[in-house]
This record gives structure tokens, C-alpha cells and sequence, in this order.
């Protein structure tokens, strides 16, 4: 009975702002709520097409934007659950829905009389006395139409509804393959002498994790997402170090006798080959040609004179900073060459003669729940006037995941932020932050309900959670993403947080990374967890003159996997890969970034952003919005920095447009012009890349 009576999923919670009543869903209310919202959208679009009205901005448009509600609620909630606490029962229905799912958008997309009445307003729109949100509403939906197919004739379409079916399936078994061989490969350790370089508290977590899979008096290291792994930098073993590298990079590479289990390869093949056929057939060279033409980049030639040209620079730092750690091994009498198990732990080595640091010793300064409150929230605190407040009486998805009301300085609530901070079997990799409820004007929710996932180790009982320095950059990262879905304000929903381009989104995050070393920031949350004393002043100085290092191998890792996505979506639809590995090492080999001391941030098989995640051709998100975030922190520095003025002024002109009109005039309304470039080059010590960039 739970599948259809009450199903919490066909109204509007009743809970505060919205949030879904996580209580109240059980598994048998996800699968009708699909069939019945999807069934409800297509009756909805079936009443736009079908009257005899001629078409309008308020009965096309704007009742496109009331449609779907009811599907709309349910898959919000459906893939946070299936990506921060999947169970077969998820994973199973997930891949059922996938190709339901695309059918579903095809539809709607590919539907000849709806765009009829989309490209009808289109053409008037010189014409309609309309608000500059609402012209651009039209704009993108007729982009978004074509781009999608819609003026194709019938037989493409279904050839296009073929594709698109069959690549849906592939992507969702890309990820449940994923999830399944990191779970596998987690490195089990026998003699706890092995671990010899980890904290206590990282020991006895290693212990509890492999407890909960009985393996009784063992260790166990989970995997992350990236080919590298935190504790690479600690272990002293190196043949632990070895081990835990090689599973890494073994994920979506093993097949059995039978070739099922895990291999992703074939996939992988499978899903680029049909990307080339799929834009071959829309018109494009390519994937990557036809993913860039609706993103600022415009064109994949732009995307990789920005990757190519930073290339070179990144892999000669890399080389510098190699010939230094290799520098130590000799000194210590290693006898062998540095491998890539390797050059995280010595990093350390150098990062501690060079520069007095030892990233190891900030840990006790950043305990989770000061870096939360006490950085994070203050921050946003100081620039945009926010409150958050944890509200135990409103539960989530998980017993780990918190709840927080966030309000304005004059105590109005503008929506809910959920944490959920823990690595577990259930949870994917990396992370990330989604919308549960979206706001929109039109529709009446003025509120927002967003979330943060992130992976970080939980601690034994009774221990603090100490974070890494690179946890507290992907927390204050992951934040900046809550804080566009909190503070963006449109009318339509398609406009709505987090709604902009993908090569525009990565940059709110970006941007809220700087408040991490802010001294004021700084000052307010690292404080030991022991003592409560301030981290000291000269290790303060000491990470930030040491900023810069370490930042060849940083961006070769990051620029080869960018250019390694960018290769495989360059194809065109007559290529046919055969061997994976002979493609990534020829695609590395040719922008000179085949280190194999550097290995990519993410091999092909375990490539979730590109393979299952949105981002295929759009890796080079991240590179493009920082050179917008780089140019941005300079402002803030020229400007007083962490001020409520800054921070309105930064609200009201980027975090709060939403999608609601092209970012990059956003950025100029904000920034008074175009972003250089130059502040990333100095970032990233890559000066001698400018010419080539530019």
C-alpha cells in the first residue's frame, strides 16, 4: 500500500521550508512516483501542444515551467539517496529508470508541435513587451531544443532516441561498476606495523572499517575518488604505498573469465563511440563540439588553446619539482627511482625542509566541527549576512546527514543546508552538492533546500574529526556551491541556484576557497583541538608562502585528465577505439604530460565526472571558471577583502542572477570587465605558459 496511498512524494512537504519528509519515504514510494510524474508531465505538455490558442510567452513557456512538479520532487531526492547511500534496491532502480527516464526527456524535446510553438515565440521576441529573464527563457529553450534535436526529421529522431537510451544505460552501469571495484579494492592490512606514518585515530578508523566488514583484526583503507590518495603522503611502507596505489588505478580494469565483473573499458569505448555518432548526427564534429557550442567556451579548439598552452609550463614545473624529491631519496641512501607511490611523501619531505611545513602537524588546527561553524558559516556570515542554526528536529536522508536553517541578519529563513560528511560503503566517491528544493518565484518556494556530501573518514568513538588541508579546501569548496544554491533568486525554475552553465558553475565554489587562509577566517577556526590554542602565527605565514608548491605536479595531474576528457570527446563518429590504455597513453604522450611519476588526476575507467557524472567534454570546467575565480580574488584583495559591502556587491551582481542571464555578463557587471588571465598564471606559477594561453 505504501507504493500509492500517501505517497509523500505527489504534494508539497509540509515541512519547513519544503524539506522532504525523509521519514516518511520508503522504497516503495520511489518507482510510482516516476511513473506518475512522468505520466502528469507528459497529460501537462499534451495541454501546452493541444490547444488551438496560438502560442504565447504564458501558454507555452511558462506552462512549460509549471510542468513536471511531482517528477521533479521525487528525482531530487531519488539521486541524493542512490549517490550518498545507495542499496541494491537503488542501484537496481536506477538502472531501470535510466532509460525510462531519457525517453521521457526525449519526448518532450524531440515533441515537432511543441517546438513549432517554442520557435513561433522565438521569432516574435523582438516584439513581446517581456522582462529581460523572461526573453531569456526563450532564448534558451529554443537552444535547448535544437541542440536536443528537435528539428530533426522522424527517422533521426528515433535513431537520436536510440542513442540516447543506450547511453543512459551505459553511464548508470559505468557508476554502479565504480562504486562496486572501489568497495573491492579497499586495501586490507594485516600487521598494523604496516600502517606505520598514520595518526592514532586514522589506525583505529582503519580498524572500525574492518570491523564493519568482519575482517577482525585487520585494517582497512578505503579508496577516493582521484587516482591519489591522502594517505600516500604518510605511509612510511612503501610497499603499502605501492599496494594502495595499484588498487587505485585498477578500478574498472578487471574483468573475469567470463569478461563480466567491473570492466569499465568496454564501456568506455561504447559511450564516447555513441557521443561522436550522436553529435555526427546533430551536426558536429564532435561531442566536445557539440557539449562547448551551448557553454561559454563556444568551441573545443577555445577549450584546448587554454589546456594545450598550460600544458607545457605544468609538466617542466613537474620535472623541477620531480628532480627535487628525487634529490632526497638520494640523499637518504633510497636506491630507487621516485615512482608515483612516491611523490606525495616526499613532497611532504620537501614541503618540511623548504619551507618549514608539515601539512600533518595542521590537522589538530582543523577540527570538523570548528572548520564548519567557526570557518564556513563565518565567512558567509561576514559577507552575506547568514545564520545557520541546527535544527536536530528535522532529519535527513542518513542519521549522519545535519540539518541547518539558514536566515538573513534580520532573522528571515531562506532555506535549509544539509551536511552529510562521511565516507561509507553506500556513498559514492568525491564531492558534491546538490539542490532538494529548488526556489522559484513562479512557483511560489521562495526557499531553498541544498546539501553537501563530502568523503571524509570517520573517526573512532570518541575522537574528533581532524581534517586534512585538503578536506578543509573541498569543504569551503563544496560550500561555495551551497551558497549559489541558497542565494540565487529567479522566476523560473530552469533559472533557479545552481542553474548556469557547466563551465561557469565550478566558479562560486572556486572563489569561496579563498576565505579557507583568510587571516580573519583563519584565526576564527583553526584552533587545536586539544588546547584551544590558535595555530600559530609563523605556520600560518609558512602555508602561505608555500601556496605555490608543489603546484607542477598539481596541475599536470589536473590538466591531464581535463585534455584526456577532451580527447576522447574529440573523435568523430567514423573512429572506433579499440584498446583504452594505448588511447590514454597516446593522448598524454602527445600534449606531454606521460610522466608516469604524475599519473592522471583520474584514469578513463574510474573517470566518473566524464563517464557517468554530467561533465563529459566540460572537465575543463575547472581550469576555466579559475581563471575567472583568480581574477575575482584580486578584486576581493584590492577591496577590503571579507566585507559585508564585497559581499553584497559579489550577491547581487553573480551569486544571486542565478541562471537568469549569460554569466560571463554577469562577470562583467561585477568585475567592470572581461577576466584576465594573468592572476591564474601567477597562481599556478605558470607565467611562461601566457603567450601560448592567450
Amino acid at each position: 500500500m505504501a507504493s500509492t496511498a500517501n505517497n509523500p512524494f505527489f504534494a508539497r512537504s509540509t515541512l519547513p521550508y519544503q524539506l522532504p519528509p525523509f521519514a516518511q519515504i520508503a522504497d516503495a514510494h520511489y518507482r510510482p512516483a516516476f511513473v506518475q510524474g512522468m505520466t502528469d508531465q507528459l497529460v501537462e505538455v499534451a495541454l501546452i501542444t493541444g490547444t488551438a490558442d496560438a502560442p504565447t510567452f504564458e501558454n507555452t513557456f511558462v506552462a512549460l515551467e509549471r510542468s513536471g512538479q511531482t517528477l521533479g520532487r521525487v528525482a531530487e531526492v531519488f539521486f541524493n539517496q542512490s549517490s550518498s547511500d545507495s542499496s541494491d534496491f537503488t542501484n537496481d532502480l536506477e538502472e531501470e529508470l535510466a532509460p525510462l527516464l531519457a525517453a521521457h526527456a526525449d519526448s518532450i524535446r524531440l515533441d515537432p508541435a511543441l517546438y513549432a510553438r517554442i520557435a513561433a515565440v522565438h521569432s516574435q521576441r523582438a516584439s513581446l513587451s517581456l522582462d529581460a529573464e523572461s526573453l531569456y527563457l526563450i532564448d534558451r529553450y529554443y537552444t535547448e531544443f535544437t541542440l536536443a534535436g528537435a528539428g530533426l526529421d522522424d527517422e533521426d529522431k528515433r535513431a537520436l532516441r536510440d542513442f540516447n537510451s543506450r547511453l543512459s544505460i551505459l553511464t548508470t552501469r559505468f557508476e554502479k561498476n565504480l562504486l562496486a571495484d572501489t568497495n573491492e579494492l579497499a586495501l586490507v592490512i594485516d600487521d598494523v606495523a604496516e600502517l606505520a606514518g598514520l595518526t592514532d585515530g586514522e589506525i583505529s578508523a582503519a580498524a572500525e572499517a574492518a570491523a564493519e566488514r568482519r575482517l577482525d583484526g585487520k585494517y582497512l583503507i578505503s579508496l577516493v575518488l582521484p587516482t591519489s590518495h591522502p594517505y600516500l603522503a604518510s605511509l612510511t611502507n612503501r610497499s603499502v604505498r605501492e599496494r594502495l596505489l595499484t588498487a587505485s588505478r585498477a578500478r574498472g580494469i578487471r574483468s573475469d573469465e567470463a569478461g563480466a565483473g567491473n570492466d569499465n573499458r568496454p564501456l568506455v569505448i561504447e559511450i564516447t563511440h555513441l557521443r561522436a555518432q550522436r553529435a555526427s548526427l546533430l551536426g558536429f564534429d564532435s561531442h566536445a563540439a557539440y557539449v562547448t557550442a551551448d557553454e561559454t567556451a563556444k568551441t573545443p579548439g577555445a577549450v584546448w588553446d587554454l589546456l594545450g598552452g598550460l600544458a607545457p609550463a605544468a609538466a617542466r614545473n613537474a620535472l623541477v619539482e620531480q628532480a627535487d624529491l628525487q634529490a632526497v631519496i638520494d640523499a637518504e641512501g633510497g636506491g630507487f627511482e621516485l615512482a608515483a607511490w612516491d611523490w606525495a611523501f616526499y613532497t611532504e619531505k620537501v614541503r618540511r625542509a623548504k619551507y618549514d611545513v608539515d601539512t600533518a602537524a595542521m590537522r589538530p588546527y582543523f577540527e570538523l566541527e570548528s572548520v564548519l561553524a567557526n570557518g564556513v558559516f563565518f565567512a558567509a556570515q561576514r559577507l552575506y549576512g547568514l545564520s545557520f542554526t541546527a535544527r536536530p528536529d528535522l532529519v535527513g536522508w542518513h542519521p549522519e546527514a545535519r540539518v541547518f536553517e539558514v536566515s538573513t541578519d534580520d532573522g528571515t529563513g531562506i532555506g535549509l543546508y544539509i551536511g552529510d560528511f562521511y565516507t561509507r560503503d553506500s556513498k559514492r566517491g568525491g564531492a558534491w552538492m546538490n539542490s532538494l528544493v529548488s526556489q522559484s518565484a513562479l512557483l511560489g518556494t521562495d526557499t531553498t533546500v541544498v546539501c553537501n556530501n563530502l568523503n571524509v573518514s570517520r573517526p573512532a568513538a570518541g575522537q574528533p574529526t581532524l581534517l586534512t588541508y585538503d578536506q578543509v579546501t573541498t569543504l569551503f569548496h563544496e560550500f561555495g556551491h551551497a551558497l549559489h544554491g541558497l542565494l540565487a533568486r529567479a522566476t523560473y525554475p530552469k533559472f533557479s541556484g545552481t542553474n548556469v552553465y557547466r563551465d561557469f558553475v565550478e566558479f562560486p565554489s572556486q572563489v569561496n576557497e579563498m576565505w579557507m587562509l583568510w587571516p580573519e577566517v583563519l584565526a576564527n577556526y583553526a584552533h587545536h583541538y586539544e588546547t584551544g590554542e590558535a595555530m600559530p602565527q609563523h605556520l600560518v605565514n609558512r602555508i602561505q608562502a608555500s601556496s605555490a608548491f608543489n603546484e607542477g605536479f598539481l596541475t599536470s595531474e589536473y590538466l591531464a585528465a581535463a585534455l584526456l576528457d577532451q580527447a576522447w570527446h574529440r573523435i568523430d563518429a567514423d573512429t572506433v577505439v579499440t584498446d583504452v590504455a594505448q588511447f590514454e597513453a597516446d593522448a598524454l604522450a602527445s600534449v606531454g604530460l606521460d610522466n608516469p611519476a604524475v599519473p592522471t588526476r583520474y584514469a578513463s575507467t574510474y573517470f566518473a565526472h566524464t563517464f557517468s557524472g554530467g561533465y563529459d567534454a566540460g572537465y575543463y570546467s575547472y581550469i576555466w571558471s579559475e581563471v575567472l575565480d583568480a581574477d575575482t580574488v584580486e578584486w576581493f584583495k584590492e577591496n577590503g577583502g571579507l566585507t559585508r559591502t564585497n559581499g553584497n556587491r559579489f550577491r547581487d551582481r553573480l551569486l544571486g542572477v542565478g541562471g537568469t542571464k549569460d554569466p560571463l555578463e554577469a562577470y562583467r557587471h561585477w568585475r567592470g570587465r572581461d577576466a584576465a588571465l594573468q592572476p591564474l598564471l601567477d597562481r599556478r606559477g605558470l607565467n611562461e605558459a601566457a603567450a601560448s594561453a592567450q
